[in-house]
């Protein structure tokens, strides 16, 4: 099996579930547990931040940070492809209240521009514009990678104007061994930073919300009331910090062979358009009638699994579990494929 349809399906190596079955426990409720301390301590100190809360999901450590920077009556500004508006269920709605202001960028990618002309003026009958959230990478956007210098320009204006700037970086690793920027280059443009363990790094579960220590302490109860309270989570950390020790520069692996894939893509006759591939996801769209379902058909006969991101639209992720032999047998199996043209 070729199991492509998310960098969340991979399952702890050998050598990790040692790490997870050695690892020293306590009540994390308590902040008893050694292990997610430990955790905690090394991705604040990574990301050169004062604080960092594990929790359970990405989506969990993105609507703490949510709530923790605005009340209701305001709005976030974020791009219409954002996980935090296409996939966490109106979360910012529930949870926070708020409003949400969709700009179009491309790829998943907005401008400091388009966040100034975004920017509500101050009249009662509008919500107020608090919060900006980046993705990086931009998971819709076929896995865009913002440069630091971009973000650099919202920051500046977000300082400007008053906004706070968040950063979902579920698959952030994957963006900085591409650009040989650090954990810490970014630590210093954001207010907070969500960054996930369960997709290309490998852990089963987990993700940190780094930020001020103050900030971090009111995530801590916001944690609680959501149900993200744990007890002998070390277990889950210790699958993190090996994933971070371990895992974090062979993620080249996974976006060179995206690459390879989506040049391949490129040639074949049932293909229409790529999106650029820029780490390890690989979205394309399909020519003439066909849809996503029976190409996704054709390839589950032969034992390869993708998913559909629209109608004529299919999306490859790329991780740990995919080797070369994998990678050479599904660029055969897709030359070999067949469609009627209409």
């Amino acid at each position: 099996m070729i199991n492509l349809i998310s960098d969340t399906v991979t399952k702890p190596t050998p050598a990790m579930l040692a790490a997870m079955m050695g690892a020293a426990v306590g009540d994390d409720v308590f902040s008893a547990d050694p292990t997610v301390n430990e955790l905690e301590a090394y991705v604040a100190a990574l990301f050169g931040m004062e604080a960092a809360l594990f929790c359970p999901s990405g989506t969990m450590t993105n609507q703490i940070a949510i709530k923790c920077h605005t009340q209701p009556l305001d709005e976030l500004i974020c791009d219409q492809t954002s996980h935090v508006y296409q996939y966490e269920t109106g979360g910012f709605a529930f949870h926070s209240g708020v409003s949400i202001n969709l700009l179009e960028g491309v790829n998943g990618k907005i401008t400091a521009s388009q966040v100034l002309a975004a920017i509500k003026p101050d009249f009662d009958w509008l919500p107020v514009s608090r919060l900006v959230v980046l993705e990086n990478t931009c998971n819709k956007g076929g896995g865009s990678i913002y440069r630091l210098e971009e973000v650099l320009l919202i920051r500046k204006l977000c300082t400007e104007k008053g906004l706070a700037l968040h950063l979902d970086g579920a698959r952030l690793f994957n963006a900085l061994v591409e650009t040989g920027e650090s954990p810490a280059d970014w630590g210093q443009v954001f207010d907070t930073i969500s960054i996930c363990l369960s997709k290309g790094l490998g852990a089963p579960v987990g993700s940190l919300l780094v930020g001020p220590a103050e900030l971090i302490k009111r995530a801590r109860r916001l944690r609680k009331v959501m149900g993200g309270g744990m007890r002998q989570a070390g277990y889950l950390a210790a699958a993190g910090l090996y994933a971070l020790h371990h895992h974090v520069d062979r993620l080249v692996e996974d976006n060179a062979r995206a690459r390879s894939i989506g040049a391949l893509l490129q040639e074949l006759p049932y293909v229409a358009a790529v999106r650029p591939v820029q780490s390890n996801i690989v979205i394309f769209d399909l020519a003439g009638d066909l849809s996503a379902a029976n190409f996704l058909a054709a390839l589950t006969a032969l034992g390869i699994y993708a998913t559909a991101f629209g109608p004529q639209t299919v999306r490859f992720t790329f991780h740990l579990e995919i080797t070369p032999t994998m990678v050479e047998q599904l660029a055969s199996e897709l030359v070999k494929l067949k469609f009627d043209r209409h």
